[in-house]
């Protein structure tokens, strides 16, 4: 059984899942525009002193179809880029996690390159090598974790032939 703890309080308050989606947004706008001179870097929480890389990805709604874009911190492991569904510790998963999971194939932006990859959820066995990698690149993740009952994904982004 996993030891949960109390999500400080306000993160639970209506108005910051807004704040995330608007911050992300100008994010993206940025990081597009400035091809990630700009908006490439984590700097909140954990990262603040250690600054951690950020690319953006790219998800086809799963009931729309329409292509949506977030920014999201990785791992570099090999060819492939690693990231996490944290959604901060909230107990349900990030939309962006369900729609990869309807339709794995996508890209990632790194900052000006553009990589087509397919995502899949990293293996038990993966995410026992990885978390650890994980929470030393970002810290938070482990708090993040501690806030939720759920196991928070693992999701891998292989290279894909570009098409």
């Amino acid at each position: 059984m996993v030891s949960i703890k109390p999500r400080p309080k306000g993160l639970d308050s209506p108005i910051v899942p807004r704040i995330i989606k608007y911050a992300s947004k100008a994010q993206t706008w940025v990081y597009r525009r400035t091809n990630g001179r700009l908006g490439s870097k984590w700097r909140i929480g954990a990262a603040f002193r250690k600054p951690v890389d950020t690319l953006l990805l790219d998800h086809t709604g799963r009931k729309s179809g329409t292509v949506y874009t977030v920014p999201l911190l990785y791992l570099a492991d090999g060819d492939n880029v690693v990231v996490v569904a944290s959604q901060g510790g909230l107990p349900h998963h990030p939309q962006w996690y369900r729609n990869l999971l309807a339709n794995p194939d996508t890209h990632v932006r790194i900052k000006a390159e553009v990589r087509p990859v397919r995502a899949r959820v990293a293996t038990q066995r993966e995410r026992e090598t990885l978390w650890p990698r994980l929470v030393e690149l970002y810290a938070d993740f482990a708090s993040y974790q501690s806030w939720t009952e759920r196991e928070i994904p693992v999701v891998i982004l292989e290279p894909r032939l570009r098409s």
